[in-house]
């Protein structure tokens, strides 16, 4: 019985797998350049594929030898391929002590505010703070314990 589903389980995922058409010919890298890492923590890399992908990225330490707390590790850098569709994608980046910052044509972005709800937003930043605003917990008393 464990067997029988043991080997289901198997089939249902390996049937669950994506079935990509195997290349006639591997693809050639038209360039790969790499500089570092260097002792300063900077660094840099690029590679161009035959299918029209293209990387690359810088590194370095901002604040380098001003130690642990204040260093931050900072890399800048760019990719872009064709979609399925034979669109460009093209991103660059930016990641530090901020995060990871993409920027790209094809990245959703918001809508805009609805008008009534920038007013409403706008007014409500005239509003003194509250403790609600400034993360205060209101403190409660406890009711003194009583023994029976």
């Amino acid at each position: 019985m464990i067997s029988a589903v043991l080997l289901t389980l198997v089939v249902a995922v390996v049937a669950q797998q994506p079935k990509q058409p195997p290349t006639a010919e591997p693809i050639p890298i038209l360039r790969f350049e790499t500089d570092g890492p260097n002792v300063d923590g900077t660094y840099k890399w690029a590679y161009e594929t035959g299918n029209e992908i293209t990387a690359e990225e810088s590194g370095y330490v901002k604040n380098f030898g001003k130690g642990e707390p204040e260093e931050v590790q900072v890399a800048e850098g760019k990719f872009s391929y064709k979609s399925p569709e034979g669109q460009l994608i093209s991103l660059t980046y930016i990641a530090d002590e901020n995060g990871f910052q993409p920027q790209g044509e094809h990245l959703p972005t918001p809508p805009p505010i609805p008008p009534a709800i920038q007013k409403a937003l706008d007014f409500l930043k005239t509003l003194p703070p509250t403790p609600a605003s400034t993360n205060l917990q209101p403190q409660y008393q406890a009711a003194p314990f009583r023994r029976f």
